[in-house]
């Protein structure tokens, strides 16, 4: 197994936190951009689903939409949400014999150890339907070490994350950035990623 249980305790324990913190009414521009490249009734993937926000965005949207995260608080929030399907499970679980329109890996993967990004994210680029959306969001910086509250981060230059991208088979076809306080009240610069397989 791939997944940090300390980081995974953090939040379970703090999913309700976490929540309040990522409730938006409305899609912020990076799941605006998602939406606007998917056919109509897509089938989409949401990899670390959290609590949902993003997910129920897509199913308000008219998808179908798988969501998985390997907190069990998180998946009972994003269970919730109508027409979101979510269900407990790693990285190393991903639902690799199904295939979907898109899949959404927004700050979740930066909790991966840097080894095994390659191989997700080829995976993922094997889930995909051909000309399929993939978006992905990280923090920006080199190494991996522990936040305030102890969840353990992979950081990514963009140069590095593009280039594993492109070696899985993506092409990126939109970049945005931002800097923003976490969980945690740190402040860090971050990017995201949208492609297509």
């Amino acid at each position: 197994m791939t997944q940090d249980d300390e980081t995974i305790r953090i939040y379970d324990a703090k999913a309700s936190d976490y929540a309040k913190m990522v409730a938006k009414p409305k899609p912020d521009p990076e799941v605006l951009g998602f939406l606007t490249d998917l056919p109509a009734q897509a089938h989409i993937f949401d990899l670390g689903c959290g609590p949902g926000t993003s997910a129920r965005h897509f199913a308000q949207a008219g998808h179908q939409v798988d969501a998985m995260d390997a907190s069990a608080e998180m998946v009972a929030l994003a269970s919730q949400h109508a027409g979101v399907t979510a269900w407990q499970g790693t990285f190393d679980e991903m639902p690799t014999d199904r295939r979907y329109h898109g899949v959404w890996a927004n700050f979740s993967l930066l909790h991966a150890p840097r080894a095994a990004v390659p191989d997700y994210l080829a995976q993922i680029h094997a889930m995909l339907h051909p000309r399929g959306i993939f978006h992905i969001g990280v923090k920006l910086g080199e190494g991996a070490h522990r936040d305030g509250l102890g969840r353990l981060y992979t950081y990514f230059t963009e140069d590095e994350l593009s280039g594993m991208l492109e070696t899985a088979g993506f092409t990126i076809t939109a970049r945005t950035y931002g800097n923003e306080p976490g969980l945690s009240g740190e402040y860090a610069d971050w990017i995201c990623l949208r492609a297509h397989a």
